[in-house]
């Protein structure tokens, strides 16, 4: 007698009828593109596996920006270790989604994934869709990742997305010129954002603000507590799983001092009454594109002199960097019109680290006190397109779509000599999104007050 398995039998069918999903019509335009780019080569856009986070338990898997990209693909649905191949015919490209399909319950070759897989069992992680869901849900041709090896085969110029899957590049001979080309195309087709992008974006700045009212209301609590900045990190992340998929990256909650550090994530400090508080935060929807907002924040709900005169500012440097926003500008005037103002502000007050005979450039003068950029480009990634060509992005010129922070600080580490005791620990930063239009920008953070009367109003009334 064949012992039975306690698996076996006894299933309801569960598949579901799945609409298209709102962004599929617009990612099939954007694999169009890539076809039109590579005509007669192979393309291959892994979405990357999952990643150990100690022993048996993973990282929360987050698919590659540029596999969400050119799929849609949402937060609740990603698969790890899905790969999506372009294959060339004689008047373009078929695209097939090679991907996990359910658990099976029929007890056949895979038939104990269900209960006996950890990392992928469907009694361990959840439902998956089946293959027939997924192809109705992305408008994209779907099959099991058990074929794709066979897919790769065959003397066809391909093209990979290196570095998101081992097995993929293991498996495909690697083309150093061809990948890089790739890597770069598809970075700067996510420069110009489309309709559906740009709501997308939207909705997540706007559950990044109610995120940062949320924050200001617990503001007194967190100046009970001896780990006061992770209070209020844990206030604006619960907004974000509220909202969204999750986090945009890791909340910043600095503190103090730790407000001089760029990206402190640590957030162990205590918040306490008289100082600032800078909270750097973004809610990444559902859809994976993420807002990216800093506030800095009188904890008590009033600037001192000197904090004002810092904060004011920064909020004067930024006003003159979103002045500068618009299409056909180069992208790096925002940049420097807000350093112009900064380095007139710190030689007003004296403060010329380097002297003024020194030989440094001009650009790296005041670099001691705002070390990074003014601003990046938003969207799947917090700073997003980072693969693009140097001349498309960095030396080149805003277009209507943009998407960009603009986001000028001032930091005075708490043991630097050059500045007056008064200024040193103060750390300021003021961070808000913009969509480049057809005649300027539009602020898509404007419900969050900037200039110093402003937010101290605000916080009153939230506290």
């Amino acid at each position: 007698m064949t012992e039975l398995n306690a698996f076996d039998g006894g299933w309801a069918d569960t598949g579901r009828s799945l609409p298209l999903l709102a962004g599929a019509a617009y990612a099939s335009k954007r694999r169009s593109a890539v076809s039109e780019r590579f005509p007669g080569e192979r393309v291959v856009v892994p979405a990357g596996g999952l990643k150990v986070r100690s022993n048996d338990f993973d990282y929360a898997f987050r698919p590659h920006s540029a596999f969400v990209h050119l799929t849609a693909e949402l937060g609740a649905h990603a698969v790890p270790d899905s790969v999506l191949v372009f294959e060339p015919t004689g008047i373009g490209h078929t695209t097939t989604l090679f991907t996990r399909p359910r658990s099976p319950r029929d007890g056949g070759p895979n038939g104990a994934e269900f209960h006996g897989d950890r990392r992928y069992g469907e009694f361990w992680t959840g439902r998956r869709r089946t293959l027939p869901e997924t192809s109705a849900a992305l408008g994209i041709e779907a099959a099991g990742r058990d074929g794709l090896e066979r897919a790769l085969r065959g003397r066809v110029p391909t093209r990979v997305l290196r570095g998101v899957d081992a097995h993929v590049d293991a498996t495909v001979a690697p083309n150093p010129r061809a990948d890089l080309e790739l890597d770069e195309f598809l970075a700067e087709l996510r420069l110009v954002k489309d309709e559906w992008e740009v709501a997308q974006l939207r909705a997540a700045v706007d559950w990044t603000v109610a995120g940062f009212q949320d924050a200001v209301g617990e503001l007194r609590q967190a100046t009970r507590l001896a780990r006061g900045e992770r209070w209020i990190e844990g206030t604006f992340n619960r907004r974000a799983r509220l909202g969204g998929h999750g986090l945009g990256f890791e909340t910043i909650a600095a503190a103090g001092a730790h407000a001089c550090v760029l990206h402190w994530t640590r957030n162990h400090g205590p918040v306490r009454e008289g100082d600032l508080l800078l909270l750097d935060a973004g809610v990444e929807a559902d859809s994976f594109y993420t807002g990216d907002v800093t506030r800095t924040l009188p904890v008590g709900g009033r600037f001192t002199d000197v904090q004002r005169r810092v904060y004011d500012l920064v909020w004067a440097a930024q006003s003159a960097g979103i002045a500068a926003l618009r299409p056909g500008a180069r992208y790096g005037d925002f940049h420097e019109a807000a350093m112009r103002v900064v380095a007139e502000g710190l030689d007003a007050w004296g403060l010329r680290p380097y002297g003024s005979t020194s030989a440094t450039a001009e650009s790296d003068l005041y670099r001691r006190y705002t070390l990074c950029g003014s601003g990046h480009m938003l969207g799947l990634d917090c700073h997003d397109c980072a693969g693009a060509r140097r001349e498309t992005y960095p030396d080149g010129v805003l277009e209507a779509g943009h998407v960009l922070t603009v986001e000028p600080g001032l930091y005075f580490q708490p043991d630097d000599l050059t500045v007056p005791a008064e200024l040193r620990g103060i750390g300021v930063r003021i961070e808000d999104d913009f969509l480049v239009t057809a005649d300027g920008a539009v602020c898509l953070s404007s419900e969050l007050p900037r200039g110093a009367d402003e937010v101290e109003t605000w916080m009153a009334s939230l506290r």
